[in-house]
């Protein structure tokens, strides 16, 4: 005798999504990036000063350097030495080697484009609580779950190349008085967050098979999708006037 039909509905929920579905879903938290907070709009509409670029490049430094930390936690959490090979070539992104610049050099020649001093960058004096707050946080996730769940937490970088590419294309023509050295990072990081998005896609559909680890998954990518936000949120409540955000919204 078959299951009564109003259980039907309960019981497919509870299913595991195919991987295309699955992969659908975590696309789908795009709509969440970054990208889309009023901080970020108005940076890449040309609405932020100098003073309010220098902060989120200064600010930021401190997740870029956090990020190979991170990596190295990814791996000491790993048995498994494909994985191991292939993720350490994140660490050498942002770190570089010897004789070839790293993301966190070229960070560093972003800063100097937009006018900061490189003595100052590298001290951290001047990091937001906020921002320090929630960089840590990921940092301190991925030393402490499983290296599986601390790769899913990596997948933010779904949608990275977008944002690349709309600073690219909006920062030259709204913010003409930064070098166009320090535009290196984002160029860089369009060919490697790719390459870093197949391999930590393909171990998280992989990975995470039952409807609710795949839900877990769901909840992972949005924690990372918080800490990138809550540091703009940080961001805004210290460079930008009430005044300001009234204008954007009347424009928006």
């Amino acid at each position: 005798m078959g299951a009564p039909e109003n259980e039907q509905p309960e019981l497919r929920q509870n299913l595991p999504w195919s991987k295309q579905e699955f992969e659908q879903q975590l696309r789908a938290k795009g709509s969440r990036y970054h990208i889309h907070h009023p901080f970020h709009v108005a940076m890449n509409s040309g609405k932020l000063n100098r003073e309010q670029v220098q902060g989120w490049v200064y600010n930021r430094f401190y997740y870029q350097i956090s990020i190979p930390i991170k990596d190295a936690a990814i791996m000491a959490n790993t048995p498994d030495r494909d994985v191991r090979r292939e993720w350490i070539k994140r660490i050498t992104d942002h770190d570089g080697l010897k004789g070839e610049e790293g993301g966190i050099e070229a960070w560093l020649r972003l800063g100097e484009a937009v006018g900061l001093k490189r003595a100052d960058i590298t001290s951290l004096k001047f990091v937001l609580p906020g921002v320090r707050f929630a960089v840590d946080a990921y940092v301190n996730f991925a030393r402490r779950t499983t290296w599986q769940e601390a790769v899913c937490s990596s997948l933010t970088e779904l949608f990275a190349p977008e944002i690349h590419k709309a600073r690219l294309a909006s920062w030259p023509e709204v913010y003409p008085w930064i070098d166009k050295s320090g535009y290196d990072y984002f160029r860089k990081r369009l060919s490697e967050a790719r390459r870093d998005v197949e391999h930590g896609l393909r171990i998280s559909l992989d990975y995470f098979k039952t409807r609710e680890q795949q839900e877990r998954a769901l909840d992972i990518l949005q924690f990372k999708l918080d800490v990138l936000w809550c540091m703009l949120d940080a961001m805004q409540i210290n460079y930008v006037t009430p005044a300001e955000v009234m204008a954007w919204s009347k424009e928006s």
